[in-house]
């Protein structure tokens, strides 16, 4: 990993749609921000002989974007680091042209008190991106008592959520969007009835029926969005709806900010490239995850979000696993995959590509809008603002070789496939974290 510190990254297109930027400019870093941008690049490669190496980038052909942040990872530490931690998740990160990343709650011990929460930016301290934790909503994660969610922002913790489980008690999940009201956090809700989908291992259906598999109705999770929704908007609080699978989310959560809620939405990209068919063609472990892949017409409606604004954003869900958890019978293996590095490769080929979004729609979905949700300090490119910067070729070819991965698991069911477009250079805070050779 390099350690210099950039001074200029010039001739790119620079993207940045807070600012209302696209076109050929030249960023200029000082003291690890912003400190100009000049558009129409008067810089030339003969200017590069003043810099020293190392400190002046020539990204002619490449594009040059706010440094991109994933609301969504687990990070696994503390707890189970042999198939992650917070550095090798950050190094993962880095690779896959993020700047930073919001970890989830879901570790053992569960971040749900200022103790973990420190622990965790202790651990970020020396990390290649910027990481932000999550506290839990509830004690243990059990869905009964709130956590101090007081102590936990105080600590750092950026919003909260009991993700990998649903808090089941509409009223524990009132007061927890009551209170993080008083601190103007999201509440970030893993939307799930577990009456419906208790001992499911796959999305319900025809597929689920010739298989065999027990099914986990869509159902399940638009009960519970629909609940959280009534509950943000009588309280007047901010809910963030994480891994949004179904038409029929996509269609409540487009009703409720139509009137009115103050709802966001994320979107992964296995929920918008792959679909519960391919269980029956692969039976690969890789192709379970909670919330289950869904059919053809679910895929058309996140897509379809994501276009229109109504999922806000793009985030993968991290969820790292050994390979002797993921190797066994399909009823028995964890849900979830890695995902860091390979999801800006995946939107650019499967949404960016083909016209269903612009460059300027996936920087919003990938950068602007999680720093908006999240209230983070990025998002943009500014003077003022710190130097976080991804730099992508938008037409480099590649194959996905997980043993080339820098995450510690390789739990990933693109291995061997062919993506277009990535991130070749990530700069955090002027630094560079991670270049392509």
């Amino acid at each position: 990993m390099s350690k210099s510190h950039l001074k200029v990254i010039a001739g790119g297109r620079v993207i940045d749609p807070m600012s209302g930027v696209d076109c050929r400019a030249d960023v200029y870093i000082e003291d690890s921000k912003i400190a100009k941008i000049e558009t129409g690049s008067l810089f030339s490669k003969k200017d590069m002989k003043s810099y020293e190496s190392g400190e002046c980038f020539w990204a002619e052909g490449f594009i040059v974007t706010p440094g991109l942040i994933d609301l969504h990872v687990h990070l696994r530490e503390p707890g189970r680091e042999s198939v992650e931690t917070v550095a090798s998740g950050a190094l993962a990160a880095a690779a896959g042209g993020f700047t930073a990343v919001c970890c989830m709650p879901n570790t053992t011990p569960p971040i749900d008190n200022q103790e973990t929460v420190r622990f965790v930016l202790d651990r970020a301290a020396d990390a290649s991106v910027k990481v932000y934790p999550i506290g839990a909503i509830t004690k243990g994660r059990s869905g009964q008592q709130l956590a101090e969610i007081g102590d936990l922002v105080a600590a750092g913790a950026v919003a909260i959520s009991d993700d990998g489980s649903p808090v089941e008690s509409a009223a524990v999940m009132r007061r927890a969007l009551a209170y993080a009201k008083m601190f103007d956090i999201p509440v970030v809700s893993h939307a799930e009835d577990m009456s419906l989908s208790a001992g499911t291992h796959m999305n319900e259906g025809y597929v689920s029926t010739t298989l065999g598999i027990k099914g986990n109705p869509p159902i399940s999770e638009e009960i519970c969005i629909a609940r959280d929704i009534l509950l943000a908007d009588y309280t007047a609080s901010r809910l963030h709806v994480a891994h949004v699978s179904t038409k029929g989310a996509v269609e409540l959560i487009r009703y409720a900010k139509r009137n009115g809620v103050n709802v966001t939405a994320e979107a992964t990209p296995h929920h918008f490239t792959l679909t519960d068919d391919l269980i029956a063609e692969r039976f690969d472990t890789n192709l379970k995850m909670n919330p289950p892949l869904r059919t053809k017409k679910d895929v058309e409606s996140v897509i379809a979000g994501l276009q229109d604004g109504t999922l806000d954003c793009i985030a993968c869900d991290h969820a790292p696993h050994s390979t002797e958890d993921k190797d066994v019978e399909f009823d028995l293996a964890p849900n979830g995959i890695i995902g860091l590095e390979t999801s800006l490769g995946l939107a650019i080929t499967h949404l960016v590509k083909p016209g269903l979004l612009s460059w300027s729609d996936l920087v919003e979905r990938m950068s602007t809008n999680p720093a908006r949700i999240m209230g983070l300090d990025g998002g943009r490119l500014k003077k003022g603002s710190p130097a976080d910067i991804t730099v992508i070729d938008p037409e480099a070819v590649w194959k996905v070789n997980v043993d080339k991965f820098r995450s510690k698991s390789r739990n990933s069911p693109y291995n061997g496939k062919r993506l277009t477009g990535r991130a070749i250079m990530t700069v955090v805070n002027g630094r560079v974290v991670y270049q392509a050779v």
